[in-house]
């Protein structure tokens, strides 16, 4: 699996429902199987970030340095599994945990003050200054009960963001 030259059986289209928790079709997963190896340029069976970066809305998006820690070297069976938190029929748990992951870079299981920093500039750019970010984040920390040495977990995140009506969708072409 994984090769541009193999086929999907149906044990394999099996196989990665299960492991995306059944959030694509088995026609959406040969879609994906598609676009998978048009990504894998070598037919490797995995994908670089240099080619996560040919895609023009993954290069564009300001997070895209953050994602990559996250997708380089997926197989197959990673690729759509980091693709269903995308899914419209994810839970909004799953996209939260992903949500999660994108602030949580070093992956210690906890998002600091500067973890959230560094998301925000990424985000901001050169639109504000780093003085406006720190201040506007510490009001918002405070204001939910938190502190600048405060450390947040995944279950925060959840508490944060549960309610929120949290829309990360998309679309899987299918042929």
């Amino acid at each position: 699996m994984g090769n541009a030259s193999s086929m999907l059986t149906q044990y394999d289209i099996e196989e990665v429902q299960g492991h995306c928790h059944k959030l694509f079709s088995q026609h959406e997963i040969v879609s994906l199987y598609q676009r998978f190896c048009q990504l894998d340029r070598n037919a490797k069976g995995f994908i670089s970030a240099d080619e996560f970066l040919s895609v023009p809305e993954f290069a564009m998006n300001p997070l895209s340095q953050r994602l990559l820690k996250m997708v380089d070297g997926l197989n197959f069976k990673d690729f759509v599994a980091f693709l269903s938190a995308f899914s419209a029929k994810a839970s909004v748990q799953q996209k939260i945990q992903l949500i999660f992951k994108v602030y949580d870079s070093d992956g210690n299981g906890k998002v600091s003050f500067n973890d959230i920093l560094e998301v925000l500039r990424d985000l901001s750019g050169s639109f504000i200054s780093d003085d406006q970010r720190e201040q506007v984040l510490t009001q918002l920390l405070k204001e939910a009960g938190y502190s600048r040495d405060s450390y947040l977990m995944l279950d925060d995140f959840i508490k944060a963001f549960g309610s929120s009506g949290l829309k990360m969708e998309v679309e899987v072409p299918v042929d």
